[in-house]
């Protein structure tokens, strides 16, 4: 098969750490791309990423001015969904909002042609649930890419009870035009990747309450014993604590299984405004870089609920 005669233009709605993620990937793989955002000033800060990626790999002899050029050439920012009618795959990559996401199906089911795959990067909403809002639901399926996605190889392809194989074999080759591996996985909560990590994750955090270690002890046990690329607790960090603390509830809600339910010490991070990164607080502490600075201690939190 040859994908690019199948899959000449994408489209990614979302441009925020995912989103614009998987418009590079695409882009720099050669694929005309146009990729969405509600407003300017979001989809300026998304572009801003890819261009501030791209100026690194330069930087880290990776890549070469003409390859980030050529990478920006093929990206077209926009705020309106019509923009899609002529995409041939469009991969939807916004917050795990399930009702936002059928919305966006809704709407990309009725401009896109009858031929367009639609695919969400969700970790952890129900694929059948996105698709039901779609009159080609054997069209849709789940390509949950990791983040940071320019980075890291893996794409999990999330088959429904209806999506069919022509849909799957199709994105199986365009993932790989990605320079991508793929693995395969039923529509269940968690899919393989976080069925696997949010019990090791959420274990972390019980063995932290229970004192059995410190957080920097945890994570260097992951990294120097295990050898993770990061420990738990940094890449909980990396995530976003409220993000997982969102997706765990709603596998717990659907499989009510121990290793799903949410530590009472992560619901107390969430509601104390410490997400990771992104708000400077977390496990550890950041400075404006995103280097860390600090670990937290548990009487900071105690004394923020």
């Amino acid at each position: 098969m040859d994908i690019r005669e199948k899959i000449k233009r994408v489209g990614v709605v979302g441009c925020g750490t995912m989103g614009s993620g998987i418009t590079q990937v695409c882009a720099q793989s050669g694929y005309k791309t146009i990729v969405s955002e509600t407003n300017e000033e979001l989809l300026k800060k998304g572009i801003a990423s890819i261009e501030s990626f791209l100026k690194k790999g330069i930087e880290r002899g990776k890549i070469t001015q003409q390859e980030k050029e050529s990478t920006l050439a093929n990206i077209k920012g926009v705020n309106d969904l019509t923009y899609f009618s002529d995409c041939d795959l469009v991969i939807e990559a916004v917050s795990e909002d399930l009702n936002l996401k059928k919305r966006i199906f809704t709407d990309l089911d009725r401009i896109c042609p009858e031929h367009t795959v639609l695919g969400t990067n969700t970790s952890n909403l129900c694929i059948m649930e996105i698709a039901s809002a779609t009159k080609r639901q054997e069209k849709v399926l789940g390509l949950h890419f990791m983040n940071p996605v320019p980075l890291i190889r893996l794409v999990e392809l999330v088959k429904s009870i209806v999506t069919s194989n022509e849909t799957l074999e199709v994105v199986k080759e365009f993932t790989k035009s990605l320079g991508k591996e793929f693995i395969v996985a039923s529509d269940t909560p968690g899919f393989i990747v976080n069925r696997l990590n949010s019990p090791f994750m959420l274990n972390a955090i019980r063995m932290f309450e229970a004192g059995i270690g410190s957080i920097e002890d945890i994570d260097r046990a992951a990294t120097l014993g295990l050898n993770h690329p990061m420990g738990p607790f940094t890449l909980m960090d990396f995530g976003g604590l409220d993000m997982m603390y969102s997706s765990v509830r709603q596998r717990y809600e659907e499989l009510p299984i121990p290793e799903f339910m949410p530590p009472p010490l992560l619901k107390r991070m969430v509601y104390a405004g410490r997400f990771g990164r992104k708000t400077g607080k977390g496990w550890y502490e950041y400075n404006e870089k995103g280097e860390k600075i600090g670990v937290m201690k548990l009487e900071k939190v105690s004394k923020s609920l």
